[in-house]
Formats: C-alpha cells, sequence, structure tokens
C-alpha cells in the first residue's frame, strides 16, 4: 500500500478529513460526495469486510501497524502526527485511524428483508448516537435487518458507526420510502408492523410476544415526539414496555434493545 507522511494540515489529499465535527457540513458532503467516515482499525476491518471500498485511510505513526495488511495496495495510506490529525477532525483521534469509505449504494427493501423474521424500523430518529446504538441491539440481539425512514439520521454517519461498533456493516439496512407506500411494502413482504409506543390502546410487550406472529417489524419512533401520526396509522398493534417507579417510558435505543430481546428467536 502507498505510505505517505504528510506534514501539512491544509493539503488536498486531506481534504476528506476536515471538520468533521460539523454536522451540518457532513451531511451536506457525504452524500454527494458518496464517501463516509470509518473509524478505528476494527471499524474499517468490519466495513472492509461488507465489501465497502476506501479511497484513503488517515493514520498516526504509532498506528500504521494496525492498518498494514487491511487495505489494499492501491489505498493511499496518509501518515500524520497527532497534531495534524486533531487540527483536521477539531478532536484527539484516539483510535488511531480514519478511513474516506465510498458509500455503497442503497439495496432495495424487498431485498433486505428477504428471509427476515424480525425487522427494525426507525422513524425520523434525529440522534446519530441513538442510531448507532440501535443498530447494535440490533446486530447483538438476533435482528436480521434496519429500515430507516427518509429523515432518519444517516446510519454511516462517523458517530452512528463508532457508537455501533461497526454493526452499521453486520446488520443489512435500507431507506424505505414514506409510510403511503412502506406500509404495503412490508405488508406484501408478510410483516405485521408493531409499533412501539404509547397508547391507550397499545398491548404491553409480553402479550404481543406470547403470540409473537412469524415476521416482525418493530416501529420505533423519534426522540421526544415518538412514532408520527402516520407511522401509527401504519401500524397493525402498536405495543409498550410496562414501565414502573413512575417512569413513562425509555430511551429509544435502549426500549430497542428490550424489545429486541423480548422478540427474539426463541
Amino acid at each position: 500500500m502507498p505510505v505517505l507522511e504528510i506534514t501539512d494540515a491544509s493539503d488536498d489529499r486531506l481534504a476528506d478529513y476536515r471538520d468533521l465535527t460539523d454536522v451540518a457540513l457532513r451531511r451536506v458532503l457525504e452524500p454527494e460526495g458518496g464517501l463516509y467516515i470509518a473509524e478505528s482499525a476494527k471499524v474499517i476491518s468490519r466495513a472492509l469486510a461488507a465489501g465497502h471500498r476506501p479511497r484513503s485511510v488517515l493514520v498516526q505513526q504509532k498506528w500504521l501497524a494496525d492498518i498494514e495488511g487491511l487495505v489494499d495496495a492501491v489505498t493511499p495510506v496518509y501518515v500524520v502526527t497527532p497534531e495534524i490529525a486533531e487540527s483536521l477532525t477539531g478532536y484527539a483521534v484516539h483510535r488511531g485511524a480514519l478511513a474516506a469509505m465510498h458509500r455503497p449504494a442503497l439495496p432495495p427493501v424487498a431485498e433486505v428483508v428477504a428471509g427476515a423474521r424480525l425487522v427494525v424500523v426507525l422513524e425520523d430518529i434525529v440522534d446519530h448516537t441513538n442510531v448507532g446504538a440501535i443498530f447494535r441491539a440490533a446486530a447483538g440481539l438476533g435482528a436480521d435487518a434496519v429500515l430507516v425512514s427518509p429523515r432518519c439520521a444517516d446510519p454511516l454517519y462517523r458517530r452512528s458507526v463508532r457508537v455501533s461498533m461497526g454493526t452499521v456493516f453486520q446488520v443489512p439496512w435500507t431507506r424505505l420510502p414514506e409510510w403511503s407506500e412502506a406500509r404495503g411494502v412490508l405488508h406484501e413482504a408478510g410483516f405485521e408492523l408493531a409499533a412501539l409506543a404509547l397508547a391507550d390502546d397499545a398491548v404491553t410487550l409480553d402479550v404481543f410476544s406470547a403470540r409473537r406472529p412469524e415476521r416482525v417489524a418493530l416501529m420505533l419512533g423519534a426522540e421526544g415526539d415518538g412514532l408520527s401520526r402516520r407511522a401509527l396509522e401504519a401500524a397493525d398493534t402498536v405495543i409498550t414496555i410496562p414501565m414502573a417507579g413512575g417512569v413513562d417510558s425509555l430511551n429509544v435505543a435502549a426500549a430497542s434493545a428490550v424489545a429486541l430481546w423480548e422478540l427474539r428467536a426463541r
């Protein structure tokens, strides 16, 4: 692999790595440029194992050995000092390496859910940490796929990838169309849509689990507001997690883990 030492933070070859803390800027550049950032050798390794292609790697000298053997013979590896890495990204890069990865094309919904028995649907969840945590729960607790709404935060955003520990590359996922179309797509695939929400007519999670349908799409809504009216209208069942201590609900990532554990394949 070409190992290139770069001593100037303004070098054009480092453009992909600048200003990673500017969320608005990354939201504009990543989809249009077709890139996302993978952080740490472990995450980069999982991205490569999933077939994703790197455009370049940024690494500090002391972690260069962790990257050797991971990337192919043509991907440039830029070696920089810790000071340059921090000046580029706005934070101390403690995990050793960053990779600018080409963003793969999203597969159609029917392809992602083919053969699946339990999928997670994320509607308009805007916190990248929550998205990453839900992917980690999905991977660890046996969900077969994750489907995200058109306005849901990007699972390939740097923080989502990092919090997920790279499981965004392990769990198949894609974006759903709007509910007017998505409901029919999921029903045609044989899924019962179960919305996790607070409602007077909701059934408790354990009761729903006792009669668990063959194929379940677990619907999770945005932080604070929960699922939209259109999502609830699309749902076949509304389910809730019984709570105690005067607490009415859990953080959406925590709720996803509880629900996925209960709905896991026995």
